[in-house]
């Protein structure tokens, strides 16, 4: 077996100044410090956030142009993308296909680790073949130490595809090769030393909600703040889907509001149209589809 290459320099994997005597700490103790030391965390985002906006306003159109966004990373980080990607469809009634999250060993992976598939570099090679990975979408690889073989190898692959691309670490590093726009999220060393499931996870997990909300948000799928393009499926949502409607059209009551919502056919979004602008169902979906969806736009 070859020596592999050093990471010591990778901050992630640094020494915390606050850990040392970690083992011989009592729970609350740890408890404690770890929560002391995730205000970092909202630090590192609040730092990257004129970088993560300047990805969201590159993605947006291309998005609005069919384009897609897809997340690839491996361990912890593939998981968090996944994970974001899912969580889209229900929140934003968005396509699914439209935000994929792709992880190093396969799904199978997210379950059970495969810490040896993030070592080969063209392993999302299978992975863009079978989502047919092309110009037009877009690859953020996500590598907490930024030096994972199968994402640096995944952003050359998607390069070559045609795909715009970027890269996601919280260690500070130079922008790789056939990386469009680097985004660093600076967490600084673990209490438990390259354990990037803490601070590194919590900062990856908010920023990845951070682009997916603010690229819904731009994409017309909310209103102030409001999740107004959801389909009301389940008890839940029919009672979120209501409660929305009636603030935005004050003289129903939740009978009536539930009446509106079945004549819309349980689209909140419709509902709202054909409450507001007095039309058809066939109508709210026309007028709604001249302005990409944005009820900003229809009712102001």
């Amino acid at each position: 077996m070859t020596l592999p290459p050093d990471r010591g320099h990778v901050r992630t994997e640094h020494v915390h100044p606050k850990s040392a005597d970690l083992d011989r700490l009592l729970a609350p103790q740890i408890v404690r410090l770890m929560t002391e030391d995730h205000e970092a965390v909202l630090h590192a985002v609040h730092a990257a956030a004129d970088e993560l906006g300047a990805f969201v306003e590159q993605l947006v159109p291309r998005m609005r142009a069919g384009g897609r966004l897809v997340y690839g990373g491996a361990g912890t980080s593939g998981r968090l993308g996944v994970l974001d990607a899912s969580e889209c469809p229900p929140t934003f009634q968005s396509d699914p296909s439209q935000v994929v999250g792709l992880i190093a060993g396969g799904d199978g992976a997210l379950r059970r680790s495969s810490e040896r598939r993030e070592d080969e570099l063209d392993g999302a090679a299978a992975d863009f073949e079978a989502i047919d990975l092309r110009a037009g979408d877009t690859f953020l690889g996500i590598a907490a130490g930024g030096t994972t073989p199968w994402v640096l190898g995944g952003l050359r692959l998607a390069k070559a595809r045609g795909a715009a691309t970027g890269m996601l670490v919280c260690s500070p590093r130079d922008c790789p090769p056939d990386c469009d726009r680097l985004i660093v999220l600076d967490t600084g060393p673990e209490i438990l030393s390259g354990s990037t499931r803490l601070k590194a996870g919590s900062a990856t997990k908010l920023a990845l909600n951070a682009i997916t909300t603010a690229t819904f948000v731009r994409l017309g799928k909310t209103h102030g703040a409001f999740m107004v393009d959801l389909a009301a499926t389940n008890d839940k949502l029919v009672d979120r889907a209501a409660r929305i409607l009636m603030r935005f059209c004050p003289a129903l009551d939740r009978p009536a509001a539930l009446a509106a919502l079945q004549a819309a056919d349980m689209k909140l979004k419709q509902a709202i149209v054909m409450q507001r602008l007095g039309l058809s169902l066939a109508q709210a979906r026309e007028r709604l589809q001249a302005v990409h969806g944005s009820l900003r736009a229809l009712i102001g």
